[in-house]
């Protein structure tokens, strides 16, 4: 394609070679990368570095630490701008084990495209790239500097990615996070609730069941009456969910469980609420007095509200896929995603910008292929539009 360097070409859904993006997608999806393996994260990393070789893409591999994989922040920058970034960013960590790909491989039936972790979010992260790369290949020179970090622990809370996306975010001039689309309507999404993880641990006293139940205190008796005091903070009306979702305890049938422990997740749709029930939580005393209670954690991710700039983001965003020829809905969500971090320094952001299908965490996932073009299409044209980066967030500057 020519683009002239002075004012990038928009590029419409039928612009988009859709095998040539399958192609460097099913290669991903075909490298597993749960959380917990560096080197399979490595193996992706590489080949993403290795196929912008030689391109004007700069790029800078952040290593890994306390047993986490790498971090890729690529950045395309040919006028050299002083301006504020456009920043997008997805993650390349699945929740998959090693081995799910024998026992479910990739495949596909009529539009759907299955495979572990091509929605959540391989499919997104890959769009992102590819936009980067197209961007390097065409030599456009879009209004403002493009960044696409690429990280490898949000499915475990972002812990030694989450300093670099503060970083990358705090002066970005908007943010796009193409985690996966919701529903059939494919809806990019504009708020998420907070999110809220905790552990706790009761120590009581072991005896004989038998013969000396009554000189022992039951932890698990405890956890389970407070597993039903914590679940009770649930109020669906505000949006606060508390659900216990791992439980553990004792040792023997025939002995008072000495100790037992549970892991706590917890959502909210503000911070004040974030604020009320983490001290809730966490300054429980236990039911029974001779039970010790140790419990740990914190808001992971601060909520991410439709404020004055997401939603100006949002209808550019909805403005501009009306142009190509399609409908951008919105949605809200429960679930989290490192756009909460970026929305939660003030920056616009706009989510759910990857590609429509179901199954996130689930044994059906899969994308839907016929919703690859219009994404592709709507993420590039958002870097190189001048008139939506306007409407978005005002002139370059």
């Amino acid at each position: 394609m020519n683009h002239a360097a002075e004012s990038p070409a928009l590029l419409k859904p039928v612009d988009i070679d859709v095998d040539e993006v399958l192609e460097g997608l099913l290669e991903w999806v075909a490298i597993e990368t749960p959380s917990s393996r560096p080197e399979q994260i490595s193996k992706l990393l590489d080949i993403a570095e290795r196929d912008i070789a030689g391109s004007p893409i700069e790029r800078r591999r952040v290593p890994g630490r306390d047993g986490h994989g790498d971090h890729l922040v690529l950045t395309y920058n040919p006028a050299g701008s002083n301006a504020a970034r456009a920043l997008v960013m997805g993650h390349v960590d699945t929740v998959w084990p090693i081995g799910t790909l024998e026992r479910r491989p990739i495949r596909t039936d009529g539009d759907r495209l299955y495979g572990p972790g091509i929605y959540d979010m391989k499919a997104g992260s890959y769009l992102a790239y590819h936009a980067i790369r197209l961007l390097g290949q065409c030599g456009a020179v879009p209004p403002r500097p493009v960044v696409v970090l690429l990280n490898s622990d949000e499915e475990i809370g972002s812990p030694t990615s989450r300093a670099l996306i503060e970083e990358l975010a705090a002066t970005a001039a908007f943010v796009l996070v193409p985690e996966p689309a919701v529903g059939p309507d494919t809806a990019a999404v504009t708020s998420r609730k907070g999110w809220g993880r905790f552990t706790m641990t009761a120590h009581g006293r072991p005896a004989h069941a038998g013969g000396n139940l009554a000189e022992g205190r039951s932890a698990i008796r405890e956890i389970a009456r407070q597993i039903l005091d914590l679940e009770a903070l649930t109020d669906l009306g505000t949006g606060t969910t508390v659900n216990v979702g791992v439980v553990s305890g004792g040792t023997l049938l025939n002995m008072v469980p000495a100790e037992a422990h549970i892991e706590i997740d917890l959502r909210v749709a503000d911070e004040e609420a974030g604020r009320r029930l983490t001290h809730a939580i966490v300054s429980r005393p236990p039911f029974d007095p001779d039970i010790r209670l140790e419990i740990e954690g914190g808001i992971n991710r601060p909520p991410f509200r439709r404020d004055f700039g997401v939603e100006r983001l949002f209808k550019a965003a909805a403005g501009l896929a009306g142009e190509l020829g399609f409908d951008l809905p919105e949605t809200a969500r429960g679930g989290v995603s490192d756009g909460n971090f970026s929305a939660a320094l003030g920056r616009p952001t706009l989510d759910g910008l990857g590609c429509g299908g179901h199954g996130a965490h689930a044994e059906d996932e899969h994308i839907r292929v016929s919703t690859i073009a219009p994404r592709a299409a709507l993420i590039y044209d958002m870097l190189v539009s001048i008139d939506f980066q306007n409407n978005a967030v005002g002139k370059t500057s």
